[in-house]
């Protein structure tokens, strides 16, 4: 038997005999502490406290102290005093997705979040904090991934069930290269989580950047920045979730999160109020022992699906080192960093070739391909070397062969790696023109 009544089934069957309930007993900013609970909670479990007027505020909790249960709200606490009764929940939180989510804007709790009605249920439970594949079980990186931008496909190449970081600055085009993405990538589905960002944008997002054509294959999971921390980190987990559910009907599904950063900064937040104390620039151990456990569960499945995914990553202060870009970079399969010094530049995507890695190459490309991106690299890089004596007029013309052939590819490298956010280029075609580039007389 299966269906939505399978489900009720489980549901029903997870649910306790008897009701527990806890009372509020005090209140410290976002923290709350509910008492008579001992042995009827543990850190994730979920309650409802009974606000004024009726009102259910869902919580979180996130510690114990004195013999209490401390625990953070999704929603604000108006109408949350002393005495508030505390209803224990026993259902571990799931979603019930369906290929019918397509097109859909979710919130972090598996609702409707773009006016069009309930979503559809479909028929198998998946927990929003689920566990990643077992190693030993999961296949292998499969064949390269069309995603439709000239210079990632060419020389940062991205193979279905690989996990890459996108790392900028502020302002320096992440949002719009990953909006680039979802639109010209070869992807069967799209799952986009916006986590913390601007709550403006969603609309333009979804109209511009998106465009009918790329909704139609895409979930939008999306929390914005004014709403509470654990609401934030449950929309991370619940664009895994989304993505998780399309890799088992083994499809291949493109998995877009701006940014993981923001993630970070709530479970930090969450950390620091439930009074872990902080390790590194203000982030708590939590953070990072949740990094892993999120990222991972994206690559390939068990089966013929599979989640590629590609994280941006808000780099504070431009400084590359800074914790979670660290953290980040050393858990995922490659980074691609953007240059602000490249934006100034006027060249988008900004993308700094010679300090991006795929770990997928050289092994994914034919040797032919593998000669011509090498090629193209050691000019960029002879290059960008001799950048700084080029631009004052320092440098000699007929000092350096290796110089000067430098100089004579370079403005064509530069309009290759260059991209109009409306301008599809597929896989072969970049390797083609790259090649077409190198082979022509500069001289």
């Amino acid at each position: 038997m299966t269906g939505p009544l399978e489900n009720l089934i489980g549901d029903i069957n997870r649910l306790s005999d008897a009701a527990v309930f806890g009372t509020v007993c005090g209140i410290q900013g976002m923290l709350v502490e509910i008492a008579g609970v001992q042995g009827n909670l543990s850190v994730g479990d979920r309650c409802d406290i009974v606000a004024r007027g009726g009102t259910l505020v869902p919580c979180e909790v996130v510690g114990f102290r004195s013999g209490t249960a401390l625990a953070m709200p999704f929603r604000p606490l108006d109408g949350v005093g002393l005495g508030c009764r505390a209803i224990l929940s026993e259902t571990e939180p799931t979603i019930y997705p369906t290929d019918a989510w397509l097109g859909r804007v979710v919130d972090g709790f598996g609702g409707p979040a773009d006016g069009k009605g309930a979503l559809p249920q479909g028929d198998r439970a998946y927990a929003i904090k689920n566990q990643p594949p077992p190693a030993h079980s999961r296949q292998r990186v499969g064949g390269k991934l069309d995603l439709g931008v000239r210079s990632i496909n060419t020389f940062l190449t991205c193979c279905r069930g690989q996990r890459m970081g996108i790392f900028s600055g502020s302002g320096v085009g992440k949002s719009v290269l990953l909006s680039m993405l979802a639109r010209f990538t070869s992807a069967e589905v799209v799952v986009f989580g916006l986590i913390g960002e601007r709550g403006r944008e969603l609309k333009e997002f979804l109209e511009d950047d998106l465009g009918p054509e790329g909704l139609a294959r895409s979930v939008v999971v999306v929390a914005t920045s004014d709403q509470s921390a654990l609401l934030r980190r449950q929309s991370a987990y619940m664009t895994m979730a989304v993505a998780e559910y399309f890799r088992d009907q083994g499809k291949d599904v493109l998995c877009l999160m701006d940014s993981v950063t923001r993630f970070a900064m709530a479970q930090r937040e969450i950390g620091l109020s439930a009074g872990e104390p902080p390790a590194s620039k203000g982030y708590t151990p939590t953070v990072f022992s949740e990094l892993p456990k999120l990222l991972e569960r994206a690559g390939p499945g068990v089966g013929v699906g599979s989640i590629t995914g590609l994280f941006s990553v808000l780099v504070e202060g431009d400084d590359e080192n800074e914790p979670i870009s660290d953290a980040v970079r050393g858990i995922l399969d490659g980074h691609i960093m953007l240059d602000r010094s490249i934006a100034h530049r006027n060249r988008f995507p900004a993308i700094n070739i010679l300090r991006s890695v795929s770990r997928t190459l050289p092994d994914c490309n034919t040797e032919e391909q593998n000669t011509i991106v090498n090629r193209a690299r050691a000019l960029i890089a002879t290059y960008e070397d001799m950048a700084e004596l080029i631009r004052i007029g320092a440098y000699r013309a007929g000092s350096d062969s290796e110089i000067d052939e430098a100089i004579g590819f370079y403005p064509q490298i530069e309009a290759f790696l260059a991209q109009g956010m409306d301008d599809q280029q597929d896989l072969d075609h970049g390797y083609d023109q790259l090649a077409q580039i190198l082979s022509a007389d500069v001289q």
